[in-house]
This record gives structure tokens, sequence and C-alpha cells, in this order.
């Protein structure tokens, strides 16, 4: 896996969007995401119960403004409007979400349309805005990985 690869794939704004995390080592993907010019952010999912918790590290994670409204209409605007942190794109890994998919997974099923869509509109501007997904489990049939080289 080369530094090369991930380094196209993450400048690809028409193929960014809602992804599964591939397991095995990060440090290549990280450094591909970093040469593509962006920004590089983790949400830390584990200690989220439900939908507001869920949403509270999604805002530490993002470095959201203190008037974050912890809502989902609240959540899609910062998402689109990222002017506190500047970037030529964006990668979002959420970390450790197999705990909050079982216990509130219609909420953790919103955030991922919420972020899909943020990708989409993202793309209309040629911004490649990536969510990669950490799931040990089974992971959501819906989603897919992110490609790898052969």
């Amino acid at each position: 896996m080369s530094i090369g690869h991930y380094e196209t794939l993450f400048a690809n704004a028409a193929a960014a969007g809602v992804h599964h995390l591939p397991h095995g080592p990060l440090d290549k993907l990280l450094a591909g995401a970093k040469a593509a010019g962006c920004l590089v952010l983790h949400v830390d999912l584990a200690a989220a119960r439900n939908k507001e918790e869920m949403l509270g590290a999604v805002a530490k994670g993002l470095r959201f403004p203190q008037w974050f409204g912890h809502n989902w209409d609240a959540l899609s605007d910062s998402l689109l409007d990222m002017g506190w942190l500047p970037a030529t794109g964006y990668v979002v890994i959420l970390e450790h979400c197999d705990g909050i998919h079982g216990r509130a997974e219609g909420d953790f099923v919103a955030l991922m349309q919420v972020l899909q869509e943020a990708a989409e509109t993202w793309r209309e501007d040629g911004v490649p805005f990536w969510c990669l997904v950490d799931m040990q489990a089974d992971g959501i049939a819906w989603l897919p990985t992110v490609a790898q080289p052969d």
C-alpha cells in the first residue's frame, strides 16, 4: 500500500464520501491524506452512549465553535462551513463506532447520512470530504470500504 495511492484517492472529491476505515496500520493512509492537502480529524466515539454524547464527541473532534447547537441541523450547517478549519480537503476518522452503533443505531445511521450529504455538497465545490468509519464488527453493509491498492 503506497502513500501515493492514498494521496491520489483523498485528493479526488468525486470519490469522497462515507466509507469503512480499512483494517490494519493507518500510517500510509494518514500520510497520503496529508500529502493530498487534507486536514485529518479524529472523532472518538468510544464513550458515546446516545445521540447527545455522539454529537458532543463529533463537536470536540471536529473542533466546532462554542455556538454549535448539538442537533442534526446544526451539525449539517457546521459541516458545510468549516471556516474555522480551512483546508484543501477533509478526512474525518470516526473511531470506535461499534458501541454507539449498537446502542443508538438510528442516530448513528442519521450521523452517517448527514456526513454523506456534507460530502456531496463539498463535492460540488471540488473539495474532498471523507469520513472513514472504524468498526470492528461486520460494519454497515451499505458503506463502501476505502479502495486499497492491489
